[in-house]
């Protein structure tokens, strides 16, 4: 890996970074879409690539049950298999402790899964998990760690957060015997739950390891808790990890979330949201959501979204046409997917440019008041990115909005 800050904003700890690694440079923030099972569903990978997209992130659990190893291993890895020319991230299989808890049971040596097909148990352990990453062949792997639901409390938080620095070493080990850490750069995980405390102590221990990981993700968040102690946790530990590294927010998705975690100091995030939501209508727009299933668009012969560059606005297909067919047809769920992608390219591709002009707080102010409007603003998002030197009430007289405050409480989506 290639690693390069090359702007930073004078107000917020946004930045702008050139990230080269084997298959390309990607610039930083980015958004990453989530192929699960080696497939953007809907797309094909000339298609995710044509809409600008240059780093997608693939399952490890899911893809080591099917197709496997040995078929992954005989197509040269995942990029052979699926077709896929640009960079590449693999989780660890760590999240699966939590999605998949009923199936699984966690030990030092590793977590013990009962497949969800066949009921057929695997330990996957921070050595397994490295080696499975190996075959899969991505730019960017990720350790094994010990996950627990972002709503857990008690011990089991702290013994997940020491687990997972031990895995770290496991995973480390692994690698380094491998010799593939000049071609996949393994990334260590901080982990901690919504305890400060126990963040810092997993800060401290991971960083301590700076010399044998090339970049950091955030984990354990953005599982159903507080949007205010989900971004003081993100502040937290963007200001503590290296400078010369990759900040990771894994699991973010919405608009709002992701601009404030780029303003907190967050260079990546993932999220399967944009294409989950598009299978099931809705299309995202810098005024808002919009839910083609709703009869008000039934006769509406405008786009989606005059300004967009996607395929399916350039093409101006109708919102009349989209509601036809959307969550019936497959190719309505295609055409709003390619939609939703750009959508969020474009929020952090506008993002990017704002912070290299040193225009980035407009950019947040602007982008603010357009998607939520007179509405009033989430106040999680009014407070964290004052924490930074931005108040997005400024000159405006507006309500705040309690708790999430996210677009799907008030908008037609629901």
């Amino acid at each position: 890996m290639q690693f390069e800050v090359i702007a930073t904003c004078n107000t917020t700890r946004a930045r702008v970074c050139r990230m080269k690694l084997t298959h390309g440079v990607t610039m930083l923030p980015t958004f990453m879409p989530v192929a699960t099972q080696a497939a953007i569903k809907g797309l094909t990978p000339e298609q995710v690539e044509s809409l600008g997209i240059t780093l997608i992130l693939n399952n490890t659990y899911h893809l080591n049950l099917r197709p496997g190893i040995k078929i992954l291993d005989e197509a040269g890895g995942a990029h052979n298999f699926q077709g896929w020319n640009r960079n590449l991230l693999t989780d660890s299989g760590g999240f699966q402790l939590v999605s998949l808890s009923k199936f699984t049971k966690i030990t030092e040596e590793g977590a013990l899964f009962s497949s969800p097909f066949t009921g057929e148990p695997t330990m996957l352990t921070p050595e397994e998990s490295i080696s499975i990453q190996h075959s899969i062949g991505a730019d960017i792997i990720m350790q094994l760690d010990d996950v627990v639901s972002s709503l857990t409390v008690g011990p089991r938080v702290a013994e997940a957060m020491e687990r997972s620095v031990r895995w770290l070493d496991r995973c480390i080990e692994q690698h380094e015997r491998s010799g593939q850490r000049d071609r996949q750069n393994l990334f260590a995980i901080v982990q901690g739950g919504l305890d400060a405390e126990l963040r810092d102590r997993c800060l401290q221990a991971m960083i301590a390891r700076k010399d044998h990981v090339a970049g950091y993700a955030i984990g354990g968040l953005s599982g159903g808790e507080e949007k205010d102690v989900f971004w003081r946790i993100i502040k937290q530990c963007a200001e503590q990890l290296p400078a010369d590294r990759p900040r990771y927010a894994m699991g973010v998705g919405f608009a709002e979330d992701l601009l404030v975690c780029v303003a907190l100091g967050v260079d990546m995030a993932d999220c399967v949201f944009p294409t989950r939501t598009a299978r099931f209508g809705v299309a995202l727009t810098f005024k808002g959501p919009l839910n083609l299933r709703l009869r008000k668009h039934a006769e509406s012969i405008e786009p989606i979204d005059e300004n967009c560059p996607c395929p399916t606005c350039s093409s101006r297909t109708s919102r009349a046409m989209l509601h036809h067919i959307v969550t019936i047809e497959t190719a309505g769920a295609h055409a709003v997917t390619q939609h939703n992608l750009v959508f969020q390219a474009q929020v952090i591709g506008r993002a990017r440019d704002a912070i290299m002009e040193g225009r980035f707080p407009d950019y947040l102010r602007t982008f603010f008041e357009n998607y939520f409007g007179d509405h009033g603003y989430p106040e999680w998002c009014v407070d964290a990115l004052r924490s930074v030197g931005v108040d997005l009430l400024e000159g405006r007289d507006l309500p705040l909005i309690p708790g999430s405050g996210a677009k799907w409480e008030y908008s037609d989506v629901a």
